[in-house]
């Protein structure tokens, strides 16, 4: 007999969370009984639209253009090493906030590629995996293209991610650049980054992360795991907002490495960008990864969130968002088995991210009733339903009450289907 999670112990889960607190710092979303996206889309901090207006008022409107010199130009920077130390497990000056995601990883992997080109014109291969974002393999197609490469690809399972023993079997000689995602966007599985990394490391290669789905939700520790770089967004679990700029993290070892040059060649990139002189010079350590005029504006949701981050703390949030998730696991095991729903996530806690992902071919038609009734996961196709509960922001009932409505709804079109 399958025990079935009650309501009530929803509530118990939420009475005893040292995370409860943070939940009344976001904006209400009077509409919505669940919302189940934070994987996709972090909601507001409260007070951020407030801060926003102080900063058109005050900082932009009555500073005007002084505010580049009283602060402005350092913020990539300064954020960066916010967005690093909170979620990244990084030392000040090896994180930047600019651009988008896919600038970041564009800029970043035509760095490294070229970098290990001219250490040795052999390291030809681009390696990744099958289930990489799609973004993650449209640039590395891209750079390919570019820089003559031949890209190895990892065949993965969907429902699971890469192993440091795919990795191994995949690297060798010709390995120029390996690019992973920690967590995969599909199925949740957080991927054995120290270990794939000196696997990558022993044959000579170098690796990008990608932390768009980890940042935030997981614990990350960049420095002591020995990564090279890594490229996320900021809008999921560190609630900068809608198109918000995305982090890159460079490793202090690469910094002002003549052969490692980031290929979009802004004035704000160079070494003093004002005395607009002849020939680009790259500002010396993480800065060099700026391109144009650094996006202040988008920066300001941003510095709230991750300052949020900080003071709940990742291994925290990490313990909370296991045990979201295992309460999810737990009410979907007890549905009846003629939904016929599939659980296409890690169940081992160690592999498994901060989202989960259900398969059922009616998910397609469902979620759209889902959003009508304010239950708010989204859906990829063919057929998954990723809930993705943010643990600073969703309550355990929260998560209780969607899931008792994902089954109301599946169980209606399970049976106009049959």
């Amino acid at each position: 007999m399958r025990e079935v999670p009650t309501r009530d112990d929803a509530l118990a889960l939420d009475a005893a969370d040292p995370l409860a607190a943070f939940a009344a710092e976001f904006e209400p979303a009077p509409d919505v009984v669940a919302y189940l996206d934070g994987n996709s889309l972090g909601r507001p901090v409260a007070g951020t639209a407030e801060e926003m207006a102080r900063f058109v008022r005050e900082d932009w409107g009555t500073r005007l253009i002084r505010s580049w010199d009283e602060g402005w130009m350092g913020w990539p920077e300064q954020v960066g090493d916010l967005v690093g130390r909170a979620a990244l497990g990084a030392a000040p000056g090896q994180t930047v906030v600019a651009d988008s995601t896919t600038v970041l990883l564009y800029k970043v992997l035509r760095a490294l590629v070229d970098h290990q080109l001219a250490l040795d014109p052999a390291r030809t291969e681009l390696v990744l995996d099958t289930d990489n974002f799609p973004t993650d393999r449209y640039v590395a197609e891209g750079v390919a293209a570019e820089r003559g490469l031949r890209l190895v690809w990892i065949d993965v399972d969907p429902a699971a991610g890469v192993t440091p023993e795919q990795v191994a079997d995949a690297v060798g000689p010709a390995t120029g650049v390996v690019l992973l995602s920690h967590v995969a966007y599909r199925s949740g599985w957080v991927a054995d980054a120290e270990g794939i990394t000196g696997v990558v490391h022993e044959a000579g290669g170098l690796v990008l992360w990608d932390t768009c789905h980890s940042a935030g939700s997981v614990p990350v520790r960049a420095d002591d795991w020995g990564w090279d770089a890594a490229v996320g967004c900021d809008y999921k679990y560190l609630n900068g907002g809608p198109g918000a700029p995305a982090h890159a993290y460079l490793t202090a070892r690469l910094h002002d490495v003549p052969t490692l040059r980031q290929p979009v060649q802004g004035w704000m990139g160079r070494r003093d960008p004002f005395l607009m002189e002849q020939g680009y010079v790259p500002a010396p350590g993480e800065r060099s990864l700026v391109s144009g005029t650094p996006p202040v504006v988008g920066m300001v949701p941003v510095a709230r969130g991750a300052g949020m981050l900080e003071r709940a703390g990742i291994e925290q949030v990490r313990d909370k968002s296991l045990r979201l998730t295992d309460l999810a696991l737990a009410v979907v095991d007890s549905w009846p088995d003629e939904l016929g729903v599939v659980v296409a996530s890690p169940r081992d806690r160690d592999r498994r991210g901060g989202h989960v992902t259900l398969r059922h071919p009616a998910f397609a038609e469902v979620n759209p009733r889902l959003w009508a009734r304010g239950v708010i996961p989204d859906f990829r196709s063919p057929d998954g339903l990723r809930l993705g509960p943010a643990p600073l922001s969703t309550r355990f009932v929260e998560l209780w009450d969607g899931l008792a409505v994902v089954r109301e709804e599946l169980a209606a079109a399970t049976s106009l289907s049959g």
